[in-house]
């Protein structure tokens, strides 16, 4: 299976994916190449992937900058009331 490149060869977006357009298949097939749409599916799958552990990571790094704020906000009250 062959890996899907856009035109411009960045990232896919919402606009790029509704905006695919993949080529028909040849004279005497109905429908999209097999292979062009199973190479475009495994490249949104991928990506998908990529992104869910980015925001996955992210969630994981905000909770710990909010945990880090709590704790000082504790400490810097605690000081205020010795």
């Amino acid at each position: 299976m062959g890996t899907y490149h856009s035109r411009n060869g960045g990232p896919l977006t919402a606009d790029g994916i509704r905006n695919a357009r993949l080529p028909y298949a040849r004279l005497g097939r109905r429908g999209y190449q097999p292979a062009q749409v199973d190479a475009l599916l495994a490249r949104l799958a991928a990506e998908t992937a990529d992104r869910c552990q980015q925001i996955r990571l992210l969630q994981a790094e905000n909770d710990r900058i909010k945990d880090a704020l709590r704790t000082w906000q504790t400490d810097q009250a605690n000081h205020q009331f010795r």
